[in-house]
């Protein structure tokens, strides 16, 4: 059922823009898509439904169901893909270093990255109205097609090539410089130093939030016991706590 439904999107598309079929957006997106890949694609279906954000939904309600179901598959086959990898390749090291640099190469920067490159900006099915000016929401949907994409990958041509495009474009690029060896959760950091040193967990308080909804800027403390120890700003809370937890571990000088 859902197949037909993805099949009479793409042909109702395809009717709209009939003027001039080798200019039709989908057909050129899936075409550039499919050269970027490497190989040819099977099913088409899979590749719109990776490439449709929820918000898209509003506009077109016919195809009832986004990428998300896609994004959860992706994101079971890219943690596999990566820990197997790391598994193999590092047969020296612990389970700390591994989950760490597992970690480190399917955060969102590195999905957002591996996604510009893909230049998926301009193949993402999403109304725009809900995003505004927010580059942290649209940095969000980009990072999280690029997991639905891999679940499109692994469900139209398999776990090998599933494994050629996490290894390409998500793990070789950071292994070159050793990027991904290095520890970007400064909160977790942070928490272990604490335990290690068998003091206070670290509180978070949020201080402040600043900006229109689409634009926010977040400020946060972080204190050990009493004493307030770092400071931080960002987008988000998260980002907020990890950069007031690195100012923390600055000046506890365990960087």
């Amino acid at each position: 059922m859902l197949n037909n439904l993805l099949d009479r999107f793409v042909n109702l598309f395809l009717r709209k823009n009939r003027s001039n079929d080798s200019n039709t957006p989908i057909l050129k997106n899936l075409g550039s898509l499919q050269a970027l890949l490497g190989f040819r694609i099977i099913n088409n279906n899979y590749y719109v439904k990776a490439l449709t954000h929820r918000s898209y939904l509003e506009i077109n309600p016919a195809l009832l169901k986004s990428n998300e179901r896609l994004e959860f598959l992706g994101d079971s086959v890219l943690n596999m893909i990566v820990g197997h990898y790391l598994f193999e390749n590092y047969d020296d090291e612990g389970e700390g270093f591994l989950t760490k640099a597992r970690s480190s190469l399917v955060n969102r920067d590195r999905l957002y990255a591996a996604a510009d490159k893909l230049q998926l900006k301009g193949m993402i099915l999403y109304n725009q109205k809900y995003l505004s000016d927010s580059e942290d929401g649209l940095q969000t949907i980009l990072a999280d097609s690029v997991e639905a994409l891999i679940g499109a990958i692994y469900l139209d041509r398999g776990l090998r090539e599933a494994k050629k495009f996490v290894l390409k474009w998500l793990v070789y690029p950071y292994e070159e410089d050793e990027s991904f060896l290095i520890d970007t959760n400064y909160k977790g950091q942070l928490l272990e130093f604490t335990h290690a040193k068998r003091i206070e967990t670290p509180r978070y308080v949020l201080k402040n939030v600043e900006g229109p909804d689409h634009k926010k800027e977040f400020t946060v403390e972080v204190f050990i016991g009493n004493e307030l120890m770092g400071t931080g700003q960002g987008k988000n809370k998260k980002t907020a706590e990890q950069n007031a937890s690195k100012t923390a571990l600055s000046k506890l000088k365990v960087i």
